[in-house]
């Protein structure tokens, strides 16, 4: 039988995970402005529910790739949130050694194959994933999550007919978060329920709140175990709002005010902690969220005092040593 709800207990982890990548781009933002930051941060306040309850439902040998708004899966995957700020601000603590930058964060140890700066790259990148593991035997899944503006490349049919056609164990996750960049959704697509497309390859979809951590991992968890079962890929779409501009260099004015207030309404944090109320009261929700964001400066302080990489010309591979 598959067990497609969490526990209160799993439950409230996503939701501390979901404080702690909130906290994340917060903090981001707030360092941005002081220009403390290397380059536009692309934050996914409103969105945490998708990146953090999708990935819930994976283990730890389960791979998954992301976008350039790529944290709460990061966080979601199991990542520790130091080494995701260090690498952020290029530290040599950083997950990847400072060498990456905050779209492009990976740990191979937590599954987490990485964001990717390309619109779209990470689907055939998940799917590739997908057939390694079907050809070597795996009992493994491959998933990416992508935004509805890369729903409309090429590459994503491409990928999705693939999967199909062999049946990969991959899950395709749509974070739609009704814009691409700047353009809104309902001007890119002839289609409002974009998962529609997924029948022309005959596998299933589903669409979900994409606020609602718990039905995002139901959902999920669902077509995850679909596909280690062998039974082909599956698509979730999650409909969801990115609070926040394109990214932090976002001058803004093509959101309107009334779908904000409306979004943030719904916000996933206060939905998880409305819902989790009852079971654990005031006290222990009270508990959990000062102790998450006592992590995250924790994390913050240390990541930002933590060494810059030191980089050094392997003089027997440099062409040009003898002209030095």
């Amino acid at each position: 039988m598959v067990k497609n709800t969490p526990s209160v207990e799993e439950h409230l982890e996503i939701y501390r995970k979901m404080l702690m990548v909130r906290h994340l781009e917060e903090g981001l933002g707030a360092l941005h402005k002081e220009g403390r930051t290397r380059g536009p941060i692309h934050r996914c306040d409103g969105q945490e529910a998708v990146g953090v309850a999708a990935t819930a439902v994976l283990e730890a040998s389960d791979k998954v790739a992301t976008t350039h708004r790529g944290h709460a899966v990061y966080i979601g995957k199991g990542m520790a949130m130091r080494p995701v700020i260090a690498e952020i601000f290029g530290r040599a603590t950083g997950a990847c050694a400072g060498r990456a930058g905050h779209m492009l964060v990976a740990d191979a140890e937590k599954g987490v194959i990485g964001g990717n700066a390309i619109v779209g790259a990470g689907i055939p990148a998940a799917t590739g994933m997908a057939l390694s593991m079907q050809i070597m035997g795996q009992a493994n899944v491959a998933m990416c999550i992508f935004g509805d503006g890369a729903a409309q490349t090429g590459i994503c049919h491409e990928a999705m007919n693939m999967a199909a056609l062999w049946k990969l164990p991959v899950v395709f996750v749509l974070e739609h978060n009704q814009f691409g960049l700047t353009v809104p959704s309902d001007v890119q697509s002839s289609v409002a329920d974009l998962s529609v497309r997924a029948t022309g390859y005959g596998m299933p979809a589903e669409i979900v709140d994409g606020n609602d951590a718990v039905a995002v991992y139901r959902a999920v968890a669902a077509m995850v175990e679909r596909a280690r079962r062998g039974e082909g890929p599956g698509m979730i779409e999650c409909k969801t709002y990115r609070l926040e501009g394109f990214s932090t260099s976002d001058m803004g004015g093509y959101q309107k005010p009334e779908d904000i207030a409306a979004w943030k309404a719904r916000d996933p944090l206060t939905l998880s902690r409305q819902a989790l109320l009852p079971d654990l009261g005031e006290a222990r929700l009270a508990e959990v969220e000062a102790q998450a964001k006592a992590e995250v400066d924790a994390a913050f302080e240390a990541a930002l005092s933590d060494p810059m990489p030191q980089f050094a010309i392997d003089e027997a591979c440099n062409p040009y040593s003898e002209a030095l």
